[in-house]
This record gives C-alpha cells, sequence and structure tokens, in this order.
C-alpha cells in the first residue's frame, strides 16, 4: 500500500511537472501577446476606450500587463490596485470582495467578456474608470480568455524547478576586450560563489555570454539570441554601447529585467525594466561641477567641454554644458576633440573630459606644451588608466569623481571582492567595471530571495523596485523605487598629487538632481 501510494505522487507530481512544461498553444500564444503587448491576432493594435470621453486608443500604449503585471498579480499604481487576474480567483465560487466594497459572484468566459469589453463584473457593478474598455473581436476575446487560463502556471523563461538562465553580452575582440574579460571573470566567479552556496532557493544559476560585435547590427543579433534562443530570464551587467535605445524597446517587448553598469558608458536609459546600480556618466559629471561651483573660483570661464566624436558622449557633453550654464557658469563651449590632432582651443580656466584614457594624457600634454594648465574634470572610470601619464604640472589640479572610495568598503565586502579576484585570476583593473559587475550580482541574489521560490521576472522588478539601502559592501548604500532605477546617484570628488601618486577626497558622496 505504501509503495503504491508512492506511485500515486509521484505520478502526480510528474504530470503537474508535465503540465508546466506545456508549450502555449497558438490561441493561448495569441492571447499572450494581447495581454502583454495590446497587439490582436492579425499583427494590428487593438483599441481601447479611455476614460469618461472614452476616447479611442491604441492598445499597444496600454496592455493590460501594464496594470496588471506579466504575472496577472496586479500592482498598485496612482491610488488603483487591479486586481489579481488568475483564473482560479476569477472564478472562485466563494464570491468576491474589491477592496472598494464591491461584491460579485464568480466570473465566467461570457461575464469576464463583458468585464473587458464594457466594464461591468459579474454583479454589473461598474469597474473603476482608470481600467480601458477594450474593443475585441470574438477570436481575440477567446485567445485572451484562454491564456487568462493558464497564466498562474506559465513561468517566465529561463526559469526551471532547478535552473536560473542568465545572459549578457560582453566584447572579446575590439577596444572593449579587456573590459569585457574583466566584467566576464566577475559574473562567472559571482555565479560560482552563489552555486557553491546552494543557488537560490534551490535553483542553480547558468550563464551565457556572447560578444555583441562591432556594430549595431550584430549586437541586436547577439541579444535576440540570448532572448530567442537560449531563453534567458534576465540580462546582468552587459556592454554593448552600439544597442544604445534599442536595448530599452526590445527589453520591455520581452519584459527581461536587466541589471548592470550601462549608464557607465552614457546616458542612463529610462526602463521599468532596467536598475543600475552605480551612477553614470551624466551624475558624475554633476557631481564634478557641483564641486567646482561651490569649491572653485571658476564660473567667469572661460570653460571647455571635450568630447570624442561620438553621439552618446555629445549627448552627455550637451547636457553638462546646459547644466554649466543653469548653474550661472559663463563662456562654456563644447568641442569634438581627437587626440591625434592639436586643433585644441587655449584659455581656458577648466576643462571638463569625456572620452578614453589615453586621450586625457595626451590633452594635458598639449595644455602644457601650450603654457596652459587649466584645471582637468573627468570622471574615473574613464580616464584612471591613463591618469598617471599626465604631466605633474596638473598636480592637484585634475578632479575626478568616483562612484565609491576605499572608505565605503567593508571588510566583508573587500575580502568577498578579494576571494573572486583571486578564484577568476584577475587583479585590480577597470575596478569601476569589476565593483558594478559585483554589485549586479549581489543585486540579482537578493532580488530573487525576495522574489521567492515561485518567481517571475515581474516579481523580480518588483523586489528590486523595494530596495531601500541596500549594502553591497563596496559603495554607498544602494536605494531604488518607484520610478527610480538609479541605485546612487553622486558621486565622491577626489584630487591627484601627482609626483607622490597620492589621491585625496575632498567632497565625499552626495546626491545630484534628478535626471531631467
Amino acid at each position: 500500500m505504501k509503495i503504491a501510494l508512492v506511485l500515486v505522487v509521484l505520478l502526480i507530481g510528474g504530470l503537474h511537472c508535465a503540465a508546466d512544461a506545456l508549450p502555449l498553444t497558438p490561441s493561448e500564444s495569441a492571447g499572450k501577446r494581447l495581454y502583454r503587448e495590446g497587439v490582436t491576432s492579425t499583427g494590428a493594435p487593438a483599441m481601447a476606450r479611455v476614460g469618461a470621453a472614452s476616447m479611442l486608443l491604441p492598445a499597444t500604449s496600454l496592455p493590460c500587463a501594464n496594470c496588471h503585471g506579466a504575472d496577472g498579480l496586479g500592482r498598485p499604481e496612482g491610488g488603483v490596485r487591479p486586481p489579481d487576474l488568475s483564473w482560479s480567483r476569477l472564478t472562485s465560487t466563494y464570491g468576491q470582495q474589491q477592496i472598494n466594497g464591491r461584491s460579485y459572484p464568480p466570473y465566467t468566459e461570457g461575464t469576464l467578456a463583458r468585464a473587458v469589453q464594457e466594464g461591468r463584473d459579474p454583479g454589473n457593478n461598474r469597474l473603476d474608470p482608470a481600467m480601458p474598455r477594450f474593443v475585441l473581436s470574438m477570436n481575440d476575446q477567446r485567445n485572451l480568455t484562454a491564456y487568462l487560463k493558464r497564466l498562474a502556471d506559465e513561468r517566465d523563461p529561463g526559469l526551471t524547478p532547478d535552473s536560473l538562465q542568465l545572459g549578457t553580452l560582453l566584447p572579446s575582440q575590439g577596444p572593449l576586450a579587456d573590459e569585457g574579460a574583466t566584467v566576464a571573470a566577475v559574473l562567472n566567479g559571482s555565479v560560482a560563489r552563489i552555486n557553491e552556496a546552494g543557488g537560490i532557493h534551490g535553483r542553480k544559476l547558468r550563464l551565457t555570454i556572447l560578444d555583441p560585435g562591432p556594430d549595431r547590427a550584430s549586437a541586436e543579433q547577439a541579444l535576440d539570441r540570448l532572448i530567442e534562443q537560449e531563453q534567458v530570464f534576465a540580462l546582468i551587467a552587459p556592454l554593448a554601447p552600439a544597442l544604445d535605445m534599442q536595448l530599452v524597446t526590445r527589453l520591455e517587448r520581452a519584459g527581461i529585467p536587466l541589471i548592470g553598469p550601462l549608464s557607465l558608458q552614457g546616458k542612463a536609459q529610462s526602463s521599468r525594466q532596467i536598475f543600475e546600480p552605480l551612477p553614470g556618466l551624466r551624475e558624475q559629471l554633476i557631481a564634478l561641477a557641483d564641486y567646482a561651483t561651490d569649491s572653485l573660483r571658476v564660473l567667469q570661464g572661460p570653460t571647455l567641454i571635450i568630447y570624442p566624436d561620438d553621439p552618446g558622449q555629445l549627448s552627455a557633453a550637451q547636457n553638462l554644458g546646459q547644466y554649466l550654464q543653469g548653474r550661472a557658469w559663463q563662456n562654456v563651449t563644447l568641442k569634438a576633440y581627437n587626440p591625434t590632432h592639436e586643433d585644441l582651443p587655449l584659455g581656458s580656466r577648466s576643462v571638463f573630459y569625456l572620452g578614453s584614457g589615453g586621450g586625457f594624457s595626451r590633452l594635458a600634454e598639449c595644455l602644457q606644451e601650450a603654457g596652459q594648465v587649466p584645471y582637468l574634470f573627468a570622471t574615473s572610470n574613464q580616464v584612471a588608466g591613463d591618469l598617471l601619464q599626465v604631466p605633474r604640472d596638473f598636480s592637484r589640479r585634475v578632479f575626478l569623481s568616483y562612484p565609491f572610495v576605499p572608505s565605503d568598503w567593508t571588510v566583508a565586502g573587500r575580502q568577498a571582492l578579494t576571494r573572486l579576484r583571486e578564484h577568476q585570476k584577475i587583479g585590480g583593473q577597470h575596478a569601476v567595471l569589476q565593483v558594478a559587475a559585483f554589485s549586479s550580482m549581489l543585486l540579482l541574489s537578493e532580488g530573487m530571495k525576495q522574489a521567492g521560490r515561485d518567481a517571475s521576472r515581474e516579481k523580480l522588478i518588483n523586489a528590486l523596485e523595494g530596495l531601500h539601502d541596500f549594502d553591497t559592501g563596496l559603495t554607498p548604500l544602494i536605494s531604488f523605487g518607484p520610478g527610480r532605477r538609479l541605485g546612487l546617484s553622486g558621486a565622491h570628488i577626489v584630487t591627484v598629487d601627482l609626483p607622490d601618486q597620492r589621491f585625496y577626497l575632498v567632497a565625499p558622496y552626495k546626491p545630484v538632481a534628478a535626471t531631467p
């Protein structure tokens, strides 16, 4: 009898796992796309009536998942709490009781269609005016209902009972190859450390690293492979500048979270899916500008902002120029600069530098040869490797922004990073990227732990959004929140005694103005 009982239990468990693994039918897949993207089975946008005036809008701008979440559990937003759409709750025989006090009988397929299209529940009560009224064909409504019946049981791609599939894009060739290898070492070491400790809720982490290639087309192909073939659950710490804003669109369409140092390459990208642990280029430049405004008498200028001929760096330079002018700086000039040429404007009291390390020391040499020793401002992650090549005349006239300094490191944080470096056989090169990647993995791990064993992408996003004063052991405390996806929004300011090769903190970390 005991053996028979065990067999029954195993059989039931096997059937349950098989049911979880069943692919969606064509109807359910079409319903999923309608639910998440607002697109009908014909590929055209569904339409929806919104507000008291019943304004007709494409549902692609307000699909069901926007409010109810990709997992259907709903999340409070703007004073409205969308209900759980799991089929078991909708069809509960025990009746329904909403937060607003409405009572109504269980949903059926027919009353669900009325709720979606007319805004009335099974008790004929009007639904909240915030809910759009969707204009759907009978076929699209059937598809949507079919998908809602599967919604609670559907796992996001990349998540199995015993594994969590992650992915990233890191260059193995070209000018960022060394940075890519460093980040890959940190990520692989972090994955090994988590797996050795038993994984997360019993799931072992698996990491797929693809090279984004030399241009946007190859980077898009690599990203598509991660999403469609590798079926990754989330992206972690990619280095793929060529993707730019295309990355946001693609991630949002697929519902994939990303945790990583994108903003170190340029402007932080605004998206609910993306969480940045460290301050971006904009925030670090503004921290430098604030220090110079408050502590150095340079507002009268002239001030020169030098940047490479790159759209992302041009945008950062323009944003900085506007910020300086808004803080009463005068005679601010922007200049695209090629360090192999010497067509350099002279006479500036302050120079803000955007670009690579080699160009920074060459700029300082050109200025010195012309008898010029202005204040130089730059972000540490762009120029740190070239700093000691700067002429000694610029001692204590170079100011760098740092997302973290040694005093931010706890004993536990330092030991953890040191062990990882030893295990992966890497030194201290690209320290900012190392800490960014390390912190990204810590955030992912904490978010997945809080999401629970029954995790989903939506639950991970919600968990990360709720993190406040998270201690990485290597940075100031990180906080996210609704509408806040940058964990740190300021920087430390450091100057350098070049003859002695000593660094001095002149302004500790403090948040800067929010991104406009």
